[in-house]
């Protein structure tokens, strides 16, 4: 089942380090069957006042996505992301197709 890594970012400042870390992680991704489907990007707000900009990276299971923020090359990077950004990054389970709102109340 699709596992995603979501990052909420804040505060992002395209400097040196942020740049190293674009130009870095698309390499990554590749071993661990992760592709982005969400990189931030102009929002169409219907509720609420958004703060943060939104990243998600879906992975063929949980295991290749903690796998894949555990490697090394990744590794690397993450103190190149946080020399300009801020914010919360986690890995989520995704539902498959037959999921249902009702199901959570089982």
């Amino acid at each position: 089942m699709s596992a995603y890594a979501i990052g909420q970012l804040r505060n992002v400042r395209l400097n040196e380090g942020v740049v190293a870390y674009l130009h870095g992680i698309d390499a990554t991704l590749g071993p661990f069957g992760g592709c982005f489907i969400i990189h931030g990007g102009p929002k169409e707000i219907l509720e609420g006042t958004p703060r943060n900009d939104l990243v998600v990276i879906a992975f063929p299971t949980i295991e290749a996505a903690r796998a894949w923020y555990a490697s090394p090359a990744y590794q690397a990077l993450i103190p190149l992301r946080t020399q300009g950004a801020e914010g919360e990054i986690f890995l989520i389970q995704g539902v498959d197709e037959a999921h249902r709102a009702t199901d959570i109340l089982r």
